[in-house]
């Protein structure tokens, strides 16, 4: 027994000898890491890399229909994992309000990034990433705060001012009342009346679905007009209906009119400028919608633009007007625009996403 006992003491001791002592080992490698909270009624989400690059990009997600369930903890973006194994802290914020929440999705994300950087103050370089309707919250952010930015992406970004926004929503809705005043289970006063708001999302959208089915030789032109296809008119239409309600709660009142719009693209534009319905604006509700979407194309530091083939929430004809604002505005530098990928609304890879925030930040190096 004695024998045993000595050798597996010798055992032990040749094991101990072989092994470094846990004070000389390396520490184990750092890993990802979440945080998640509530700021003024809105849930964010932080995503840390195993490896911080010292980079923070704050991410504006897009529109969020009223009603929508919210998930806790808030989720992370799709593109969120790719920018995290790229280095980058991704900082969102689920804003404290649904709909067409621009404004209060500004002060939500500046709100979260005081509370980050609070926590990080050696943060390198801050950069604003904005998908679809979050695209216009970047924007705005790079305009009213560009102390804090060192510069954005919008991608599939609806990036127009209120007036020019409401205006194309107008158009839309006016127009389907023009080509379609029968359609069926709608409100006598078409898709821009108060009591559409009432009628559930699916509703609204069946409605549409079955008027544009019933009379394919007005949805030809109404879809050439608004740039989409005749099978994709339903969605954007319910899409449109949905934004200009928002709009007009979120003013108080009809913040835009069309009194004085000469129409062209509707195929005979004498006869729908003749038919289609006029409405005035209430000057109060079209100067705060105007306050509260104000773009001016101001911009001090640098924004990169990139938009989806065949887009049917976002088309072509909405791409050129911030960059006509940053140009009357003198923006300085420029926005740039990378070549449209993917197909159908905000159809990018996380690749793409990372692509593009690297970009900027390379550019800026």
């Amino acid at each position: 027994m004695r024998k045993v006992s000595s050798l597996l003491a010798c055992v032990s001791l040749c094991t101990a000898l072989l092994c470094p002592p846990a004070w000389s080992r390396s520490p184990a490698p750092a890993a990802p890491r979440t945080e998640t909270g509530e700021l003024q009624g809105a849930p964010w989400r932080i995503d840390y890399p195993a490896t911080w690059n010292g980079e923070l990009v704050l991410l504006a997600h897009g529109f969020e229909a009223l009603g929508t369930p919210r998930p806790v903890p808030w989720p992370a973006n799709e593109s969120s994992e790719a920018l995290v194994k790229a280095g980058y802290a991704v900082a969102q914020s689920g804003y404290a309000s649904q709909g067409w929440a621009v404004s209060d999705a500004i002060d939500d994300t500046e709100r979260l990034r005081q509370h980050f950087i609070a926590k990080n103050p050696a943060t390198k370089r801050t950069w604003i990433l904005g998908f679809s309707m979050g695209g216009a919250v970047a924007i705005a952010t790079l305009e009213r705060l560009p102390q804090y930015y060192d510069g954005g992406v919008s991608l599939c970004g609806a990036n127009l001012p209120g007036d020019v926004l409401a205006g194309e929503m107008l158009t839309s809705l006016l127009a389907f009342a023009y080509f379609f005043p029968d359609a069926k289970g709608l409100p006598a006063g078409g898709l821009t009346s108060s009591a559409v708001a009432g009628l559930p999302q699916g509703t609204v959208y069946e409605r549409i679905a079955a008027a544009v089915e019933a009379k394919p030789e007005a949805a030809a032109p109404l879809a050439k007009r608004l740039e989409v296809q005749v099978d994709e008119l339903a969605g954007t239409l319910s899409l449109h209906t949905l934004v200009f309600q928002q709009l007009v709660t979120r003013s108080g009142g009809l913040p835009v009119g069309n009194q004085d719009t000469v129409y062209s693209g509707f195929g005979d534009d004498k006869a729908f400028n003749a038919g289609v319905r006029r409405v005035a604006a209430d000057p109060a509700a079209q100067a705060r919608l105007e306050q509260a979407l104000r773009l001016t194309g101001a911009l001090r530091r640098p924004l990169l633009l990139q938009y989806n083939h065949e887009d049917p929430s976002v088309t072509p004809r909405f791409e050129p007007v911030y960059l006509a604002l940053a140009a009357k505005a003198g923006a300085r530098p420029a926005p740039r625009v990378l070549p449209a990928t993917g197909e159908g609304h905000c159809a990018f890879k996380p690749q793409d996403v990372v692509d593009a925030v690297v970009m900027q930040s390379t550019a800026a190096r």
